[in-house]
């Protein structure tokens, strides 16, 4: 830990939806591998990303909470613009950001819905990478961790269907991406979950629907955000310098190739 501690010195990492969920595991788990400093994104949750601010505080690293909507696409402008300098200052880009926002089968799924859905998980991932990545290959150096899913292989549940079909296009985004940026120094991989015991499924899943899952894995378990974030901060070490436009998948052995 000591020596991760000083790779990640002196680093700026952006972690979109970092209010709870992973993507506040995420932020901690950074700060406590000893990045110097924390761009914590959120949407409405003001006080959750307070809150991992004050943590990734106490492991002293600093801490900017930038806020933005980014299930529309004026949301998803207004975060960029928002970031305006800060592009150039990141090193690691953790692109969480995403929801499911609710369940609707086809018939249900209304084209307000779909674009939300897509704006948020895919969109997002896309167009915040679009201004920060050319700064990191000016540099010659960055790393750049998407959060799919394993809906984007399985489909996802009833109602998840276009959630499912957006985390497929951010593991795409991961191996395209890396294919173009991996020749200028900055490395592109996604990290997809599992069911992870958080906000998420408290949210969209029925305790019968978890317990099904838990049933079903290997392990027995339910996943949990810092099983994730762990995974996510290999990704960002030099321990992964070779690993690029990979999706791994973190699910305690529920889906296996």
């Amino acid at each position: 830990m000591v020596a991760m501690r000083n790779e990640f010195e002196g680093r700026t990492a952006l972690v979109t939806g970092a209010s709870r969920g992973i993507g506040a595991a995420a932020a901690v788990a950074l700060a406590r591998a000893g990045c110097a400093r924390m761009l914590i994104h959120y949407s409405a949750s003001f006080e959750a990303a307070q809150e991992t601010a004050r943590r990734v505080r106490e492991l002293g690293a600093e801490a900017e909470l930038i806020g933005g909507d980014l299930s529309t696409e004026e949301g998803i402008r207004g975060f960029v613009d928002s970031l305006g300098g800060r592009a150039r200052e990141v090193d690691i880009l953790v692109n969480n950001a995403g929801s499911l926002l609710r369940r609707a089968k086809l018939a249900e799924m209304s084209y307000e819905l779909y674009n939300q859905v897509m704006d948020l998980n895919a969109k997002s991932a896309w167009f915040i990478t679009q201004a920060v990545a050319p700064h990191m290959a000016a540099r010659g150096a960055g790393v750049i961790v998407h959060v799919s899913s394993i809906a984007a292989r399985t489909g996802g549940g009833i109602g998840a269907t276009v959630y499912a079909a957006a985390k497929a296009a951010v593991s795409a985004f991961a191996r395209g991406m890396a294919r173009e940026l991996a020749p200028h120094g900055v490395r592109v991989n996604a990290v997809s979950p599992g069911t992870v015991d958080n906000d998420f499924h408290a949210r969209f899943s029925t305790r019968e629907m978890l317990d099904a899952v838990v049933r079903q894995t290997p392990q027995g378990r339910l996943s949990t955000n810092e099983d994730i974030a762990d995974v996510i901060v290999f990704l960002c070490s030099d321990a992964a310098r070779n690993v690029i436009g990979q999706t791994i998948e973190v699910n305690g052995g529920m889906f296996m190739i």
